[in-house]
């Protein structure tokens, strides 16, 4: 077998009862490190104090590494936009949390057969979240859904954000806004 001494050099092609006697000696393990190479590679370490390392490192990773939660709204093509407004008042609040949001339009019975009325519900919500999230997967339909998935933008909106005569900015949301369609009666 190939082996690496305690310090990290190359002690070169040994015998096992030899490199056995060589880890016994400095009172350390003998660990087979790449066993499908020929011949295979052992190292001389201490093997609990390297388990205890790799824990250690693996733990400041998980502490470091951000966890992206996803969040769903559902929606069918026949929710009317008073309703819809609420979904997309909660979508805009998890993406100001830094969360994922998928937009899924569940179909049930003949409303397949109308596809364009959801993608433009998705468009209409997208549009609306456009000044803090962008849109990752397009509207794709998956079975009786259509489905997207909004991420929150990279430069987005700023919580608690004051303006020059120590006003709050507040961002419009759909629900304040007044539908520009006027109504017309036949």
């Amino acid at each position: 077998m190939r082996l690496i001494g305690a310090t990290g050099e190359n002690v070169g092609v040994v015998a096992t009862r030899e490199a056995l006697r060589m880890a016994r000696e400095a009172d350390l393990d003998l660990v087979e490190v790449a066993p499908n190479s020929a011949p295979p590679v052992c190292r001389i370490m201490d093997f609990g104090k390297f388990l205890y390392e790799r824990e250690k490192k693996e733990r400041e990773a998980r502490k470091t590494q951000t966890k992206i939660e996803v969040k769903e709204i559902r929606l069918r093509p026949k929710t009317t936009g008073h309703h819809r407004d609420f979904k997309v008042d909660d979508a805009r609040r998890w993406l100001d949390h830094n969360m994922k949001v998928r937009v899924t339009i569940r179909f049930r019975g003949r409303e397949i057969t109308y596809p364009e009325i959801a993608l433009e519900d998705l468009r209409e919500i997208a549009q609306s979240l456009s000044d803090i999230s962008t849109v990752e997967q397009a509207p794709s339909i998956e079975g009786r859904a259509m489905s997207m998935m909004l991420v929150p933008s990279k430069g987005g909106k700023k919580k608690g954000k004051e303006g020059a005569d120590g006003t709050s900015e507040k961002s419009e949301s759909p629900r304040d806004q007044v539908s520009a369609k006027p109504e017309t009666k036949e």
